[in-house]
């Protein structure tokens, strides 16, 4: 479904990637995993078109969409829920998922509102709230309800466990594994959270300083002593 082929991702002269080649097929939840400063979310930003990659290219679907503007890469099916929320803190839950819809009609969008409501029933309760009064778990759950208003077919996903409760943590996990398996959406998961990460992915990737380190299934990397020595310390919660 996503190819990454030896791809080079800059920030003015900082080369943040260096020749990153990674593989998600259709179906699977894959996870890359790694440090603080690793390349992990310009890996996604740069599927997503912001940056570009400077060499080497990204496919979807048989599809080159290195070079290829963000809103036309969101219309090709893939979605992103980035680090940090960012969701409309003065907007009401309700008009938050109303700026992630693709372009159609009320019927569809109230399919697609449906929808995510049976995924998040708290929404739901909340859909008049403010998003900046949600707490941060509500907040969390409500990025990645706005990604999949676009229905895509893959979606990223940048650290959703950040800064949550462990309870929280591992109903954000069971939702993503929820909207893979009932919801058919292929899942590309960038997490800091190794242990949760590796149990729920098909398929990991290890980055360090911008290049592909390791990758193997979850239990393989799980079982890994390098891999158990740099993440997974005191992270089996």
């Amino acid at each position: 479904m996503l190819t990454v082929s030896g791809i080079h991702t800059f920030y003015g002269p900082i080369e943040a990637l260096r020749g990153v080649s990674i593989e998600v097929r259709q179906g699977e939840i894959v996870t890359l995993i790694g440090a603080n400063g690793a390349g992990k979310s310009t890996l996604l930003m740069t599927v997503c078109g912001n940056p570009q990659a400077r060499r080497g290219a990204v496919n979807f679907e048989g599809q080159d969409i290195t070079q290829m503007s963000t809103h036309k890469i969101v219309r090709l099916g893939i979605a992103h829920a980035p680090e940090g929320r960012r969701i409309f803190p003065r907007m009401t839950v309700l008009e938050n998922l109303q700026m992630g819809a693709y372009i159609g009609g009320d019927e569809q969008f109230r399919k697609e509102i449906d929808r995510v409501f049976n995924l998040f029933p708290v929404l739901a309760n909340r859909r008049n709230q403010r998003g900046g009064t949600l707490s941060g778990g509500e907040q969390q759950m409500l990025a990645i309800a706005r990604a999949l208003m676009s229905r895509p077919r893959l979606l990223l996903l940048d650290e959703p466990s950040l800064g949550l409760a462990p309870m929280l943590v591992k109903q954000i996990f069971a939702t993503i594994r929820e909207i893979n398996e009932r919801e058919k959406v292929t899942v590309l998961l960038v997490e800091q959270n190794a242990f949760h990460a590796l149990k729920l992915a098909s398929r990991g990737y290890v980055i360090v300083n911008g290049r592909i380190a390791l990758s193997g299934t979850g239990a393989e990397l799980l079982a890994n002593r390098e891999v158990r020595a740099a993440y997974l310390e005191g992270g089996a919660h």
